[in-house]
């Protein structure tokens, strides 16, 4: 049965929610503070109803060159990134006052294409955004335009957004756009133009419906959000294109306003632990005892103190195999240790862990959401 994007919504615990330069500045009078507040009404409402959210904001540039009053038209790279300092600042510092009054901390992020792209900081910037979901805060995330260059770039944030949902293990993923979803033809330039609210699969059908960029302030347009698609359903999330100029444009979705739903192809979680699956080259493994071994097959992380023997060298975000004394294979995951760190803490209860590194540590040696049991092998193909 199809479901529609206002029950897909209403289902989502994590949710990202992208927002375009053009929703959020305007030319001439800089923040659109009315519409922002609106925004932040709309996340407030999820946040009380137990959703997480993150978003994904453009907007520094245009801010930044508002607060600057530099001319129209293009910048120069080094405008563009002198303006983004100046954004940035501003951006925060809009999203922290309009969330303050709800109860709500604003923590922001600023990403690098390499940040989503090299396992170590891949890492690093998961653990930072879980952390301040954890904490109740709302990570506001943008492109960090004062250092990214053209070869380094994400090129929009569609994708930017698409690659953070996927990094967060996201169920859903809100582009809010000035248009009310995908359509068979650009509706600006074709009026027999369909609206199209529910999209299974992306094909090259679906592809070649898309646009280009409307607005000046964009750097995609409909062709980047069926990229953004292409990557956050393959990831297991599942994504909403809507119209982001009306004022609480969350709500409007949850009410039922024209949006267009693309189906996830699995899971979060079952697409994670596909892929882990199927990693065929391991960089180490770990023995473990028999009580670890029952711990893994009943659904829970595996602890350092379970731990036997290590083999091999590898390093944090690794994918690592885990056998039973008897050698054989009982799951694999990604390693959350180097392998010198791993060896000093093999065995130990978590109480010990940080004496014998010097740091606090982090929850498990495998956590369970990156770990796949053996017998979950076979099934997680059938599922693909």
């Amino acid at each position: 049965m199809t479901i529609g994007a206002a029950e897909a919504l209403a289902g989502a615990k994590r949710i990202v929610v992208k927002i375009g330069s053009a929703l959020l500045v305007d030319r001439a009078t800089g923040l659109k503070r009315e519409w922002l507040e609106s925004l932040v009404s709309d996340v407030a409402n999820l946040a009380e109803d137990g959703r997480e959210v993150l978003i994904v904001s453009s907007g520094a540039i245009a801010l930044g060159r508002s607060v600057l009053k530099l001319p129209g038209g293009l910048l120069k790279l080094e405008e563009s990134q002198a303006a983004a300092a100046v954004g940035q600042i501003a951006l925060a510092k809009a999203y922290a006052d309009c969330l303050g009054p709800h109860g709500l901390e604003a923590g922001q992020i600023l990403l690098t294409l390499g940040d989503t792209e090299e396992r170590r900081r891949y890492l690093n910037a998961r653990a930072t955004i879980g952390t301040l979901l954890q904490f109740g805060s709302v990570p506001v995330i943008n492109e960090n335009d004062t250092v990214a260059t053209a070869e380094i770039r994400y090129g929009d944030n569609d994708r930017l957004a698409a690659r953070v949902a996927a990094m967060m293990s996201a169920d859903m993923l809100v582009l809010l756009s000035d248009v009310d979803g995908l359509y068979t033809a650009p509706p600006a330039r074709d009026p027999d133009a369909r609206h199209i609210p529910f999209v299974e699969r992306v094909t090259p059908e679906i592809e070649a419906m898309a646009g280009a960029a409307a607005s000046e302030y964009s750097r995609g347009g409909m062709r980047t959000k069926i990229d953004a698609a292409k990557i956050a359903t393959h990831a297991g999330t599942a994504m909403i294109i809507a119209q982001g100029g009306r004022l609480s444009p969350l709500g409007a979705v949850r009410n039922g306003a024209p949006a267009t739903l693309f189906q996830p192809t699995a899971s979060p979680v079952m697409a994670r632990k596909r892929w882990i699956a199927g990693h065929l080259n391991a960089a180490g493994r770990l023995v473990v005892d028999a009580g670890a071994v029952r711990a893994l097959r009943s659904g829970k992380s595996l602890l350092p103190a379970g731990v036997r023997k290590i083999e091999g060298e590898f390093a944090r975000g690794d994918t690592i195999l885990v056998l039973d004394a008897q050698g054989l294979e009982v799951a694999r995951g990604l390693v959350s240790y180097d392998a010198g760190d791993a060896r000093k803490i093999m065995g130990l209860r978590s109480s010990a862990i940080e004496a014998a590194l010097g740091y606090g540590p982090r929850a498990a040696m495998i956590h369970r959401d990156d770990l796949v049991v053996a017998h979950h092998f076979a099934q997680s193909d059938e599922a693909a």
